[in-house]
Formats: structure tokens, sequence, C-alpha cells
């Protein structure tokens, strides 16, 4: 039976010192799905995505991929996964060819079938396949989208990133929407986080709502938002809104 859920949190839980970031996170993102992580500075979408993919061990809970359990089997559920961290740790004294090469080998694949795909992402990715420029010299952008390519390498079946448009310029902005939007037209699922309103309402299916370490809205981008707009329903959910009175009355 082919799964119908791509990505499956229950229950997830984090505590750092006596910060409860993350408080029994339960989201079912369905198979094929553009789904928005949405949230505050501080709402813990990062910690829960982390968690998701396996980088940061919950104190509570369980994560799925396509029903592969993310910490009790691993290597089948990162296999299916492709993942594009918050703040990206890349080995950034290499090249873009060479990081995917040595990506792809880590990843057990074969050498021409990871010099093939990598040769492709670099040339869509306007990275340039004979670029000898370290990654430490990219640009923002630049590196947002070599993160992206070693994320799309081995042919994920699930893409979870965080924050992949924060600081690029809207070309590249531009090519990473046009990518993600055919690999979902391909039966992919996206999983991505952003407090940026108009690029989820511009992407997104589902979206979910997240603040204070809990799920506030769920369901597909007509259900939350209903009649009104993204931002107003978020600003709702989220609060946080203050009026100014006769505050700045000299502005």
């Amino acid at each position: 039976m082919i799964n119908d859920v791509a990505l499956a949190l229950h229950g997830l839980v984090k505590r750092f010192d006596t910060t409860l970031a993350v408080s029994g996170v339960d989201l079912n993102v369905p198979v094929g799905s553009f789904f928005g992580l949405l949230g505050p500075n501080g709402a813990g979408k990062t910690t829960t995505l982390s968690m998701a993919v396996g980088l940061l061990r919950p104190d509570a809970g369980q994560a799925q991929v396509l029903g592969h359990d993310v910490w009790a089997d691993p290597v089948e559920a990162k296999r299916l996964l492709g993942v594009l961290p918050d703040g990206v740790r890349l080995f950034d004294r290499l090249t873009g060819a060479e990081l995917l090469a040595y990506h792809g080998l880590l990843r057990g694949m074969e050498p021409g079938v990871v010099d093939q795909r990598a040769t492709e992402l670099l040339d869509v990715l306007a990275l340039g396949a004979d670029n000898r420029t370290l990654v430490v010299d990219y640009s923002a952008g630049m590196k947002k989208k070599i993160g992206l390519a070693c994320a799309l390498l081995h042919g994920p079946r699930v893409l979870v990133l965080d924050e992949p448009f924060e600081a690029v310029d809207p070309v590249s902005a531009a090519l990473i929407r046009d990518i993600l939007q055919r690999y979902v037209s391909g039966g992919g699922t996206v999983v991505f986080s952003s407090h940026v309103m108009e690029v989820v309402e511009r992407l997104c299916d589902h979206v979910a709502i997240l603040a204070a370490g809990t799920i506030k809205r769920v369901g597909t981008i007509d259900e939350v938002r209903g009649a009104r707009s993204l931002e107003d329903v978020f600003v709702e959910v989220v609060g946080g809104r203050t009026s100014t009175g006769s505050e700045l009355a000299w502005l």
C-alpha cells in the first residue's frame, strides 16, 4: 500500500533547559503537496523541522517519512529525504562541483550518476559546472542554490527546506520557485518554513501556522485563510500586533 502521508509528526516535544520550544506538534503532510510551515521568529519552526529530519532528537514524539521512522529506521527515512537546514553548514572550501561529488559519494551513489546529476544541477541553478569559485566565496543566493542542489542530488521524494528564500535575491528566488514547482508536479513533496506570506500564498496548497511551539491552524490554504488574506489570519492567530495609540505622534 502506498503511504499517502509524506511526513508525519506525532507529539513532538523539545525543551532547552527551562524553555519549552516545541510542545506536542502533530502534523500530517500529504504526498505531493507543497506545504508551508508558517510562524513568527521564535515560534519553533527550525526546531520542529530539525526533529522531523533527524538533525535534533526530540524529548518525546515520533517523526516518519513515508512510513519510515526517522529515529528507528534512519537510513531508509533519510534516503527518501532531501534537507536544506537554516544556516546550513557546508564544506565551503570546495567548489560547487566538488561539494556535490562529495555528497553523492557519501550517499553511496555511482560516480557516473553523481557527475551527470551534478552537471545538470549546476547548469539549471546557474552555478556553472566549470565554476572554480569556492563555496565560501559564494553569495547568499548561491549558497542557498548549492544547498538545494545537495538536497536534490540523490532524487529524494520529500524535500524539507528551512527558510529557503531568506536573503535570496529575486532572480535566484524565482529560479528556486520554478525548480520546486517542477519537483512537486513530478510527484515530490515539499515542506518549507517561512514567515513571508506572499511566498507561501504563491506556492503552497497546504499550510500550518505554528506559534509558541504548537500548531494553531492547519489545512489547505483555502481552508486556513477562508475569505480573508493569509496575513490577516496569521496575525490574528499569532497575535502580537499592538496599537500605537497616541505613541509615536511625533512621526
